[in-house]
């Protein structure tokens, strides 16, 4: 893969990237952090790709992978009501931004991957190394809290 086109591909999958650090890591800079390191890994190790067709799954995946590095590493932690108010972009639903924010890892990463990114089960089931049913269970389960939580906004 030359230089223009691995270039061309991180900045067609740039918003995705952004989802799914988001959907992992609270502070905006650890959200940053996670994005170059992905980039700087991915630019390291094309090498490694077998095949060009699944290089947004395999950078996804090293995305991931970054993230939980990240929460791993992180010494601190800090309540969530200390945490400062998230922007959110002016289109977005407040309401159901702040639900899923508000979902564990396990359940808001589908969702994300899912739902704003438009990856299939198979793809997430793949990206998370989890069975394809987990990923079924994870997405019926984050549906169904989803829509309690909002039940108790309105």
């Amino acid at each position: 893969m030359t230089k223009e086109t691995f270039s061309l591909r991180i900045i067609e999958m740039q918003k995705t990237l952004y989802h799914v650090a988001y959907s992992l890591l609270r502070q905006p800079q650890d959200r940053e952090d996670a994005v170059q390191e992905c980039i700087r890994k991915a630019w390291e190790k094309q090498g490694r790709l077998r095949e060009e067709k699944t290089f947004r799954a395999w950078v996804t995946r090293i995305l991931i992978n970054e993230c939980y590095n990240i929460l791993r590493h992180q010494s601190r932690v800090i309540p969530r009501e200390s945490l400062p108010e998230t922007e959110v972009p002016q289109k977005e639903n407040p309401v159901l931004h702040d639900a899923i924010l508000r979902l564990n890892d396990k359940l808001r990463v589908p969702i994300v991957l899912y739902y704003m990114e438009g990856y299939e089960v198979a793809d997430i089931a793949k990206l998370m190394r989890i069975p394809l049913g987990t990923v079924k269970t994870r997405l019926l389960r984050a549906r169904k809290l989803l829509e309690e939580m909002m039940k108790e906004e309105i």
